[in-house]
Formats: C-alpha cells, sequence, structure tokens
C-alpha cells in the first residue's frame, strides 16, 4: 500500500537526485528546487480544487443533508463494530476536551456520522446540524474540512476557520485522522470540532493518538487464539503504540493494527489471501502459543525474514479452543501443504497423496 501523501518511488528518487544536484553540484538551496512541487501539492488546495472541479463554490449555502431512512439503517448496520469499538475512546477525549468547547465526530469511510461525543450545544444549531446521526460530512456535500480531508488525504489534519472551502463553516477548527481496520482498510475517520473557539493545533496529535486507540480496540475484536505484541527492540511493550498481530489457532493472521503494518513490510503488501504468521518470522511459529500460554508472559525477540529483529509478547487471546470438525482440520492441513509449497496445488497435492482435483475442491468447501 502506497502510503499517502508521498511521492511514487521513481519520484521520490529523481527529487532526491534534483535536491543532491542544487546543493551539491549547482551551490543553491534544495528548496528552489523543490518548493513549486511542495506547493502544488498541498493538501488544502487540493482539496479547494477538487471542490470547485465538482461544482461547488465558497458562497453556497451547506445544506447538512442527512441520509434516507433505509439507507440510514445500513450504515448503522455496517458500522456497529466501529462504532462499539470507538465509544471507550469517546468517552476518554470527551473528559480531556471538557474544557475546551470542542467535541468528538466518528464518521464511517464516506463521511457520514455514525457517533459524537463530548460537550456539544445542542442549542447551537451549528454544533447540533453536525452531530447528528446519518449526516453527511463529506467533502462533496460540505466541501473541506478535517473529515473530507483525512479520508482524502489518509493522514492526520488540522483545518481552522478560513481554510474550510465554504464561507458558512468558517466558524469550525477541526483537527481529523483517518480510521483503518484490521485489514488496513480505511474504514471511517476521528474528528474534534470546535465552534468559534480558539487555534489548538495540538489538538492534531490528540486525534491521531485517540485514532490509534480505536483501531487497536478494532483489531483485537477480531477472532484470535493470540495476540503479538511488538515493538522494536529497546522499546516498552503495553501501550498503543504496540504492534499488534492477532492469530488463530492455526498460526494464519487474522488481524494488524497499522503499527504492525509500518514494522512488517509483509503486513502492508496488497494481499491475495490469508497470510500465515510463518510469512513474517524466521522461525518456527508454534513456539509462540506455548509462550502466550504461559502464567509468566515473557519478551522475547523475534526475526523477520528481512534480518530485522522485533521485540515481542505472546499473549492469549479470546478465540475459544474449540475441538474442530474433522473437515476442518482436513481442510487445514491442505491449506498448510498448499503454503509450504508456496501455492504450488500441483506440488501439495503430490505431498499429501491426493488429486489436483480433490485440493481445489476441498479448499472450495471453506469459502
Amino acid at each position: 500500500m502506497t502510503v499517502p501523501g508521498t511521492a511514487a518511488p521513481s519520484d521520490r528518487l529523481l527529487q532526491i537526485a534534483r535536491a543532491r544536484e542544487a546543493v551539491m553540484e549547482q551551490g543553491r538551496s534544495m528548496t528552489d528546487v523543490l518548493i513549486h512541487g511542495w506547493y502544488e501539492g498541498a493538501w488544502i488546495e487540493r482539496s479547494w480544487r477538487r471542490c470547485l472541479a465538482g461544482g461547488l463554490r465558497p458562497q453556497d449555502p451547506v445544506a447538512f443533508d442527512v441520509l434516507p431512512r433505509e439507507q440510514l439503517r445500513r450504515v448503522e448496520e455496517a458500522n456497529h463494530a466501529l462504532v462499539a469499538a470507538a465509544r471507550p475512546v469517546l468517552e476518554q477525549l470527551g473528559r480531556a476536551i471538557a474544557s475546551t468547547r470542542y467535541f468528538a465526530i466518528l464518521t464511517n469511510q464516506d463521511g457520514v456520522v455514525v457517533d459524537a461525543h463530548g460537550p456539544i450545544d445542542r442549542a447551537d444549531p451549528r454544533a447540533a446540524l453536525i452531530t447528528r446521526i446519518g449526516v453527511d460530512l463529506s467533502e462533496r456535500s460540505v466541501g473541506t474540512t478535517a473529515i473530507g480531508a483525512a479520508l482524502a488525504e489518509l493522514q492526520p489534519v488540522w483545518l481552522h476557520r478560513g481554510e474550510h472551502f465554504f464561507r458558512d463553516t468558517g466558524c469550525y477548527s477541526c483537527a481529523g485522522a483517518p480510521l483503518f481496520g484490521p485489514d488496513g482498510d480505511c474504514v471511517g475517520m476521528l474528528d474534534l470540532t470546535g465552534i468559534d473557539t480558539p487555534e489548538r493545533p495540538e489538538l492534531k496529535h490528540l486525534v491521531a493518538q485517540s485514532a490509534r486507540s480505536i483501531e487497536n480496540a478494532l483489531t483485537l475484536a477480531r477472532p484470535h487464539r493470540i495476540v503479538l505484541r511488538l515493538n522494536w527492540p529497546g522499546r516498552l511493550l503495553g501501550d498503543d503504540d504496540d504492534g499488534l498481530v492477532c492469530l488463530d489457532g492455526d498460526g494464519w493472521v487474522t488481524g494488524s493494527n497499522g503499527a504492525a503494518r509500518q514494522m512488517i513490510a509483509t503486513l502492508a503488501q496488497p494481499a491475495s489471501g490469508p497470510v500465515h504468521c510463518s510469512e513474517l518470522f524466521a522461525q518456527p511459529w508454534e513456539p509462540l502459543f506455548d509462550l502466550a500460554g504461559s502464567t509468566e508472559p515473557a519478551t522475547i525477540e523475534l526475526p523477520l525474514w528481512s534480518g530485522l529483529r522485533l521485540a515481542a509478547l505472546p499473549q492469549a487471546g479470546g478465540e475459544p479452543r474449540a475441538r474442530l470438525p474433522l473437515r476442518e482440520v482436513e481442510i487445514a492441513l491442505i491449506r498448510q501443504a498448499v503454503h509450504e509449497a508456496r501455492g504450488n496445488v500441483m506440488e501439495a497435492s503430490r505431498a499429501l497423496g491426493i488429486s489436483r482435483a480433490t485440493v481445489y475442491r476441498k479448499l472450495a468447501q471453506k469459502k
């Protein structure tokens, strides 16, 4: 997955080459070379230009439309897990921002409000309108805001007053951060908004930190037998900065958080199917389950196939240790054989002593 806001690898190398030439060979500042590209790529300008290209004009009135009832019902059903994972974090945020006149808004990946919390002045229509469940706060509906910008840029943003596209939204100041699910897809965003309030750019850090907490809760909500808490050697394990990798009883990854995907490149790559932990760590994976079940959890070092090493704390998860039906065991063995054959079904079928057609048929039963 390409990190939002970064150039493609070839463009990045070209930028570096131009900067080196300017400084080392021409005696110029690299800013002289790169400033135009940086300014043209500023996220706020990109948002303004998207709004203009969509036919919006700054002087137009903003409707703050709510989704039709049936569509709203589908949105609420689809985002039940997100709301449940975010609720404890929203309550903590409410205490953190209680004296600032800022409040929290949670949206889905389309910018539709699915929850709100904090000191919301319902008597003020500017607050009441944007905190209704089901109101569409996407960029196409309300122009440049932290909500639309965070979802478009997929990175935390801070937006103050006139940086909003519409004149009607120039009363707001807001910080926003995208939310990524256990599979790495954007599932929504978290926003902190104030009305006619002093600028608080430090809220960008708070909203990004809170977004990590929500992402971790979403990851841990996935069924798993054990969870690996990961960090670089020398870092303390046990807080929201840890990488989280959830594994089922056969060692398959059921979910991971953003920190884990940054530490382990394999997790960040688009997956054509399930990822096994043997693809992540250059050591046998079975002992991790023994360590997770120990009465005295211990931190170990795990080698990656890249040669790097991570500190890891295996912990028992919430997946029940139910006895698997024979069919499930059979399918798990076939999947493991295919994995060990690196996807070569013919080789796996020979190792198992069954036909290739049987391998395909058995795997199809799992779907």
